[in-house]
């Protein structure tokens, strides 16, 4: 089977500017107790420690009673994948550093987290997310993107955009960030990164056997891929109105999400912490209720999967500015 393409499929262009920051601007004119948000939640560090526990108990659990593969795959897809997306969400408060006070124990505390997911991703995020926010949407710098090859490979074929959102954790973590020259790939931090995951599944191994470490590397991929909370991956940017750039969602899968479905209000205040962000819209209502956004995550994972007229072009994108466009080609 061949995916289907339109023939002039192609990312939407747009020369405007972002609209996060200047709608920031705006909230802080009339709601300027806004401010009072802007804080660390490091309740984050305890959740961070319970999530990893469990998960690398429920592990050693299967391993222990010699479950057969098909149960552990059942417990990585009911249980592991909440438990690991809402790691990979408190991965992204480390990385804005709403946890800790300085920049080193926040990256140490994303390391932990990191524990569960296996692949090491903390440090990788870090870098190429805080770019996200500074440059969304323009090719070279956002991550985030898909390339022109991958969006044409995909095209509209449901099993192709299976197959991408089932592999998404090696196209986010491997592919992606191969399209960005500004930062380095690898770093000190990205070695100490893997380096401790090798060290935590090392004695689980060891004493315990592949499954536990197989347990979690499956919550994760679908923790990232075909799952409800996978759904969450492409919520974020992919264009379902027209002329709007990112949506939020405010659905009941928050509550095991740590409140990531609320984006727009997110990327309008990235010093806002998880345990805030429904505050955010609370305090401004009149400018997200407007916006659109999605009250199902299953719904949208069906949607992307089984509609033709889902696209990875659903994405706008913006010219590299001038000043950095050397670097980008390097």
């Amino acid at each position: 089977m061949v995916a289907e393409t339109a023939p002039n499929a192609a990312f939407t262009q747009s020369n405007s500017p972002v609209p996060h920051r200047e709608r920031a601007k705006q909230i802080i004119a009339t709601h300027p107790n806004v401010r009072r948000l802007f804080t660390r939640d490091q309740w984050s560090a305890l959740w961070t420690a319970l999530l990893v526990a469990l998960q690398v108990a429920i592990g050693i659990g299967l391993a222990h009673a010699q479950a057969p593969w098909w149960a552990i795959v059942t417990a990585a897809y009911v249980f592991g994948a909440f438990a690991n997306h809402a790691l990979f969400v408190l991965i992204h408060d480390y990385a804005h550093n709403l946890v800790f006070r300085t920049p080193t124990a926040n990256r140490l505390g994303s390391i932990f987290a990191n524990i569960a997911i296996v692949f090491p991703a903390a440090i990788g995020f870090r870098n190429y997310h805080l770019l996200h926010h500074s440059h969304l949407g323009i090719p070279g710098l956002d991550a985030d993107l898909p390339t022109p090859n991958e969006a044409r490979w995909v095209g509209n074929s449901w099993w192709r955009k299976t197959l991408w959102l089932g592999m998404f954790w090696a196209v986010q973590g491997v592919l992606r960030p191969t399209t960005v020259k500004t930062i380095r790939t690898v770093d000190d931090w990205v070695m100490f990164n893997a380096a401790a995951i090798v060290a935590a599944m090392a004695p689980l191994v060891w004493f315990f056997g592949w499954w536990p470490v197989g347990y979690l590397f499956i919550s994760t991929i679908f923790s990232l891929g075909v799952h409800p909370v996978g759904a969450r991956w492409i919520q974020e940017h992919y264009v379902f109105k027209e002329g709007q750039e990112t949506y939020s969602y405010y659905g009941p899968l928050n509550k095991l999400s740590f409140n990531m479905g609320y984006h727009n209000e997110h990327h309008d205040f990235p010093h806002v912490p998880w345990s805030r962000l429904p505050a955010v819209r609370a305090a401004a209502p009149e400018f997200y209720d407007h916006l659109y956004h999605h009250r199902s995550w299953t719904r949208l994972l069906f949607f992307v999967l089984f509609n033709s007229d889902f696209r990875l072009h659903n994405r706008i994108v913006r010219p590299v500015p001038e000043r950095m466009k050397d670097r980008v080609a390097a």
